[in-house]
């Protein structure tokens, strides 16, 4: 009783104390983050299910939050599209998460509110300086991409998808499955072809690039490209609380009728 008296002490004068989770598609991993972002427990990880079925991924989460510190709220990276907290796509999960309420989901399994957005959204809020438009690239099971214009999170852009050479994707390009079947001098030459072509595409100020496989590159890279730490997919998470990201997590609005203007006469 003493320690978890003195954990809510530490709670009320470091919070609200966010639990920022990151769902990958070989790990789940949690911590505990303070006011400003600093994690107040070391990560605990577990690998991901499979089949990752929803319920089973919210089961190992209930796990690794009852070893962690009390918590106030809930931010969660996802690879793949996600919207006010609903899953569009997840393209290493499984099509069982195609519609599923992530957002509520975690609200109910952890009973505090909770908030979703695509993984490599949340790794870019955990970098990006503000300034100027700033893009996001993580290589990991598969490829992430964010983007943002002075520090405001652009509409996802789900570049993974796009065919990129010779009728691959991103993903299948640029995945942790390439980087095993070829190699990492090729995929090093296959990254190095695919960041001149993200170059080209959005004209960015500053390249972040992120992930677990980014340690595996092997690049001379020019001073507006980046490699960081990939525990910027769970500090991050301390930025979808912010004011000004509000509007990603509003609930839907329903689309308006379409104006169909009368033949005339």
């Amino acid at each position: 009783m003493r320690g978890r008296i003195r954990q809510r002490r530490e709670a009320d004068e470091n919070g609200p104390l966010t639990l920022a989770i990151d769902i990958g598609g070989t790990g789940l991993k949690a911590s505990v983050l303070d006011r400003d972002g600093g994690m107040i427990a070391a990560p605990a990880r577990i690998a991901t299910p499979h089949p990752a079925l929803p319920e089973r991924v919210l089961d190992d989460l209930r796990q690794l939050a009852a070893g962690l510190p009390p918590f106030d709220r809930i931010s969660a990276g996802f690879p793949g599209v996600v919207r006010h907290g609903r899953i569009m796509t997840a393209p290493h999960l499984g099509t069982d998460w195609h519609g599923f309420d992530l957002a509520a989901a975690l609200e109910k399994a952890l009973g505090k509110p909770a908030r979703v957005l695509n993984d490599a959204d949340v790794q870019g809020l955990g970098v990006v300086s503000g300034h100027g438009l700033e893009c996001v690239l993580t290589l990991g099971t598969g490829l992430g991409s964010a983007l943002f214009q002075d520090g405001v999170l652009g509409p996802h852009l789900e570049l993974s998808q796009h065919p990129i050479r010779k009728k691959k994707t991103y993903d299948a390009y640029l995945g942790d499955a390439a980087l095993q079947a070829k190699g990492r001098k090729r995929w090093n030459r296959r990254v190095a072809r695919a960041i001149e072509i993200v170059r080209r595409l959005v004209n960015f100020d500053i390249l972040y690039l992120g992930g677990g496989n980014a340690r595996k590159l092997r690049l001379d890279l020019p001073p507006d490209i980046r490699i960081v730490d990939n525990s910027a997919g769970i500090t991050g998470g301390i930025r979808l609380w912010d004011e000004r990201h509000d509007p990603h997590f509003a609930p839907a609005r329903p689309a308006r009728p379409a104006v169909v203007a009368e033949p005339s006469r």
